[in-house]
């Protein structure tokens, strides 16, 4: 293999498996999860469980890789910040679970385009960033946010007539039923409303200072102690404890083996490879897989609301992440052109 086909190998086509490997694990984590709640999986102790593994996994590996990193003096702040992060990981999976419980993968997958605007109208609301309505990139941001809330509010309470019908589901009621508010379409909605407060305080969590293995195998840690009164308070009965099925024993695993440590390590590779926006723009890409693994593995119907709540957040979704670039590439073109306007002002004098 010559030089540059390595090179594009390794810089293009090996990180576009990776980030399309990572999308299907994460969405094929939402569907056994959903399996294994209709089995009677309680959301509470697989939290617990599955944080519980993945911190004790990575920790070994983070001390082992990262052992040469300068390390911040902990103090009573970032201890704080830690336990604030932990506490916020937990409600956020809380949260996360029980939205998919009581809707479905290919709504969380489509809910995870909130993210970008949620962190874009959280730092503007705390004025951590400025709007400029001159700004071709301000404007984006803003039209992305708007199509992005549009689209969430589509999918969660517009269910519309049936796209795909699984045999299943076959013996349901008309289209002009699913209008109606009854205990399914409730809790459809409920499981939009929680998902909705999931990304909104995933959006909101931030320690930088630690290195990012070692970061994600504490805050796995923390949100397993965290969880640990929480549960034992909510599932007195030992039968909540145990693995009565196959399904419940590998949902944790897998949780534990890859969506909370082995994805996390996927993630930053790719962050450090490729950067934000190249991970980020894989996201949507995950309703396609959902849809796919629901109506497979679960026996799901597919809606028509779905379906256009995740095209509009789709196309807010990367405004957003357009919008972001284009006002990165233009602070850098400011900064080249002050550094060299800088460098060439003596021989002006």
């Amino acid at each position: 293999m010559s030089t540059r086909s390595r090179r594009i190998c390794y810089g293009e086509v090996v990180p576009f498996m990776v980030m399309t490997f990572l999308q299907c694990g994460q969405v094929g984590l939402s569907t056994l999860f959903k399996k294994a709640s209709r089995d009677g999986m309680s959301y509470m102790v697989f939290i617990l469980y599955s944080y519980t593994i993945a911190g004790l996994v990575l920790l070994p590996f983070s001390l082992l890789f990262e052992r040469n990193k300068k390390l911040p003096r902990l103090n009573k702040q970032i201890i704080g910040r830690f336990i604030l992060l932990g506490f916020l990981g937990y409600v956020t999976q809380m949260l996360g679970f029980k939205g998919i419980e009581y809707s479905s993968p290919t709504m969380a997958s489509s809910m995870s385009n909130l993210t970008p605007a949620i962190t874009f109208a959280l730092a503007v609301l705390f004025r951590m960033e400025k709007v400029d309505i001159g700004s071709l990139s301000s404007r984006a941001k803003i039209l992305g946010t708007l199509l992005s809330i549009t689209g969430a509010l589509v999918v969660v309470l517009y269910e519309g007539p049936t796209v795909i019908r699984t045999s299943m589901n076959s013996g349901l009621s008309s289209p002009s039923s699913y209008q109606s508010l009854n205990s399914e379409h409730s809790n459809w909605v409920i499981g939009g409303l929680l998902l909705i407060g999931d990304y909104i305080l995933f959006s909101t969590q931030a320690v930088q200072e630690f290195p990012e293995l070692l970061l994600v195998s504490i805050y796995n840690l923390i949100v397993a102690v965290i969880a640990a009164p929480f549960t034992i308070i909510a599932e007195p009965h030992i039968s909540a404890w145990t693995m009565s099925s196959k399904m419940m024993t590998i949902v944790i695993a897998y949780n534990g083996l890859f969506g909370s440590s082995f994805a996390t390590v996927l993630l930053t590779w790719g962050l450090h490879v490729k950067g934000p926006v190249y991970v980020a723009l894989f996201t949507p890409f995950s309703i396609v897989i959902a849809a796919v693994m629901s109506v497979i593995f679960l026996g799901d119907s597919l809606y028509l609301g779905t379906v256009i709540g995740a095209v509009i957040m789709s196309l807010g979704f990367y405004l957003c992440i357009w919008g972001k670039a284009k006002e990165e590439q233009t602070e850098e073109e400011e900064f080249s052109f002050d550094s060299g306007h800088a460098q060439r002002a003596p021989l002006l004098q």
